[in-house]
């Protein structure tokens, strides 16, 4: 429910607490073309990159306006990712991993195969710090590491091609992957690797998937690239928690087919095992960057699309039967922070009541004890300390304004 924008002249902080409303919540002009700003859920803490410094991580407390610290490393900084334990710094060839309660650089990964585009994914759960980014330069294996315990936890050989995209689910038990072809997206247990489910997103032409996000409750996950089709595909297997349905023409097919695999080819078997999209969204465009998230908001689930070109799209998600979402409001990110009136009436009539009652669920939060932070002789392990860096007086505090650790996931 919190949205990051970079721009040109700086970077924007947004909260999205209903549909109809789009506020800012901070907006900043002190670093111009800024292409990396993340925030660590919804507390004050900001990471900054900007074209300008490209190889400057600069960390800020944006509600009192203060610089924690900066660092600055050998290469441009390509991906960044945190959670309430570890900020995680990728480069070309090597990611450098800290402790974010005091910044510290705990380890340095180095030689991992050529990441141009800084592909890697960290969990957001803090008791499950793990991270995953491309084994191989050439094929689409996947070296998951344990950002706590700093060890390798496994290598999973997800794909022919190179890889595309990652992502995990909230817990951090689940893992998500794509390859450049884009046709494939498979489904893996952390941190054991095991292949848990796969979906076809399409055959007839190969996309560069640009997005992939679970759900917070694990139940869908949605992929989108830069085709005007976003596919959300359902995890839970019907079969297992439906009850016995009466005899139908296409249940009798669906059974013949489920018990034809058996004696198929693994290959063909595998095809016909593979589940389509559960839902969809037709954009109004397509070749335009995207970024997608699966949120819950005013009790309803919803399926969020920004564009580079400034624009936030929210459509409605019916977690019962799916099909086409329904697009509900579009909002400009670039103007005064208030939302945009669509001249072709994105509102649509409310959805029954009852639907909402199927998506609220309470989130668990781990409790922040049950991990606690790597103390001062954790150290660099590994590779040589960064250079040029600026600490803060004390250690990383927002605790001031019970801000960190965030109490929960909004």
């Amino acid at each position: 429910s919190s949205l990051a924008i970079g721009t040109t002249t700086g970077y924007r902080l947004f909260s999205l607490s209903s549909v109809e409303q789009l506020d800012q919540v901070h907006e900043s002009n002190e670093i111009p073309d800024v292409y990396i700003v993340e925030r660590l859920f919804s507390s004050s803490l900001v990471v900054v990159v900007s074209h300008a410094k490209p190889q400057q991580m600069n960390v800020y407390h944006f509600k009192k306006g203060t610089e924690i610290c900066n660092y600055s490393y050998s290469s441009n900084i390509l991906s960044i990712r945190l959670n309430r334990q570890r900020l995680v710094v990728c480069l070309g060839e090597s990611i450098y991993i800290h402790n974010i309660k005091d910044m510290k650089l705990l380890k340095t990964i180095l030689d991992t195969p050529t990441n141009t585009t800084g592909l890697c994914a960290l969990s957001i759960n803090h008791a499950n710090s793990y991270l995953a980014y491309p084994g191989s330069a050439t094929s689409g294996e996947i070296a998951l590491y344990d950002g706590n315990t700093l060890k390798t936890a496994c290598t999973i050989p997800a794909h022919d091609g190179p890889l595309a995209a990652l992502a995990f689910n909230s817990t951090g038990s689940k893992l998500a992957s794509a390859s450049e072809k884009g046709t494939v997206i498979r489904v893996f247990s952390v941190p054991g690797g095991q292949k848990l489910c796969e979906f076809r997103r399409g055959m007839k032409r190969y996309v560069n998937i640009s997005s992939l996000v679970f759900s917070m409750d694990s139940q869908f996950l949605c992929a989108s690239s830069n085709t005007e089709t976003v596919h959300i595909f359902k995890l839970e297997h019907l079969t297992d928690s439906r009850p016995e349905e009466p005899p139908t023409w296409s249940g009798y097919m669906g059974k013949m087919f489920q018990a034809a695999t058996n004696y198929l080819p693994a290959q063909v078997s595998g095809m016909m095992s593979q589940d389509r999209a559960f839902a969809t969204v037709r954009l109004n465009f397509s070749g335009q960057r995207n970024i997608c998230a699966l949120s819950t908001i005013q009790k309803l689930p919803r399926l969020l699309v920004t564009t580079s070109d400034g624009h936030l799209y929210i459509y409605n998600l019916d977690p019962q039967d799916g099909g086409e979402c329904v697009l509900m409001k579009k909002h400009s990110l670039l103007g005064s922070g208030k939302m945009e009136e669509n001249k072709e009436n994105d509102l649509r009539p409310p959805l029954p009541q009852s639907y909402a009652a199927t998506v609220a669920r309470q989130s668990t939060v781990p409790s922040t004890s049950t991990m606690p932070g790597y103390s001062e002789d954790g150290g660099a392990l590994r590779g040589e300390v960064i250079p040029e860096h600026e600490f803060a007086t004390g250690p990383v505090c927002l605790d001031d304004e019970n801000e960190f650790p965030p109490v929960s996931i909004r």
